[in-house]
């Protein structure tokens, strides 16, 4: 379907109910369950040791492959799980949700599979690969304001307008328990893991990746990571409240200037640090992984590999888990990164 620009309005019934959904917190039985549910359509990707890579890092690096996925992310854990849930009420009416491009992408692709209209609102200058997968997967995708959070914003205003299931990226129980799975498959393989660590923009991996660690492996230490220039979540994390803060990285799975009630929560509960990276250190992070793995990753799916390379002391010696979270490097973003080097 094509992509429009700003609102796309279409005749609604303004008595439309909205079901908005409940913020509880999902617990292991629910990512247990949600294993079962997307087991039909999507098996587990590759944990997989490199020697090249885990003597750069100083460490027994695990690195599990989601950039494997059909969408080249974790994300799609997420919106198969949820979308599979839906009621036939919520189905009839659509989806309309809010991305920088995996996130709508999982969205869309769990939309084409039940059969379900989806709306996916990205910021102007979104990737276009991502773009381009969501326009094929069938969304209709519509592009408006300058960042994540202004897309965020608009789709909230249109979801409650026109009676569209209004899918937030992170305060979602089904989308948590749905990505949490990653975790699950890791620690069902290593379960001796000394160190997990996991990418966050608005938390919803690392939060499912808590849920497992606390019950399955409760010697993992839970690691978060996110871009320096785009520090909310880790400010939230440590204030412990719902900080905002200026968002400049380029890293997308990472671009947002909010934290969210759900995810913090969990992070709370269950993160034992936050680490931030610089542009740089993502970036010959996605370097490493193309040098030692033979593997493209987009700046925040190499973003764990980055936390390890710079937490070198710390995890010495250490088996480690790093989430490869997503591949989606456009060709122009990888030329400019390899051509400044």
């Amino acid at each position: 379907m094509p992509t429009t620009r700003e609102n796309d309005e279409t005749p609604h019934d303004r008595n439309t109910v909205v079901t908005v959904p409940e913020l509880k917190e999902p617990i292991l039985a629910d990512v247990e369950s949600a294993r079962d549910r997307i087991r039909p359509w999507l098996p587990p990707t590759a944990l997989r040791s490199y020697p090249a890579l885990s003597a750069l890092a100083g460490a027994e690096l695990f690195v599990k492959h989601e950039n494997h996925q059909p969408i080249g992310a974790f994300k799609i854990r997420g919106g198969i799980n949820l979308l599979s849930r839906l009621s036939d009420e919520e189905r009839e009416r659509g989806v309309i949700s809010a991305s920088t491009g995996n996130h709508g992408q999982s969205i869309a692709y769990a939309a084409k599979l039940f059969g379900v209209r989806a709306i996916i609102t990205v910021p102007e200058g979104a990737n276009p690969a991502k773009v381009d997968s969501m326009l094929a997967l069938g969304a209709e995708v519509v592009f408006h304001g300058k960042d994540f959070d202004e897309a965020r914003e608009e789709v909230e205003r249109r979801g409650a307008a026109e009676g569209l299931r209004y899918i937030h990226s992170a305060n979602e129980p089904l989308l948590i328990a749905g990505v949490g799975t990653c975790a699950l498959e890791i620690i069902e393989e290593e379960p001796d893991l000394d160190a997990l660590i996991v990418p966050i923009g608005g938390g919803s991996g690392a939060a499912g990746a808590g849920l497992v660690i606390e019950s399955l492996s409760p010697r993992t230490k839970l690691i978060g990571v996110q871009a320096e220039e785009a520090p909310a979540a880790r400010l939230s994390w440590k204030e412990g409240t719902l900080v905002e803060a200026p968002m400049t990285t380029k890293a997308e799975g990472l671009a947002t200037r909010c934290a969210f009630e759900l995810t913090q929560g969990l992070l709370r509960k269950h993160l034992d640090d936050f680490v931030l990276v610089s542009e740089e250190e993502m970036s010959r992070a996605v370097r490493m992984l193309l040098e030692k793995t033979r593997n493209l990753a987009e700046p925040s799916g190499a973003a764990s590999l980055a936390a390890a390379l710079k937490l070198t002391d710390r995890l010495a010696g250490k088996k480690t888990g790093v989430i490869l979270s997503g591949g989606n490097i456009s060709p122009d973003q990888l030329m400019d990164l390899l051509a400044s080097a």
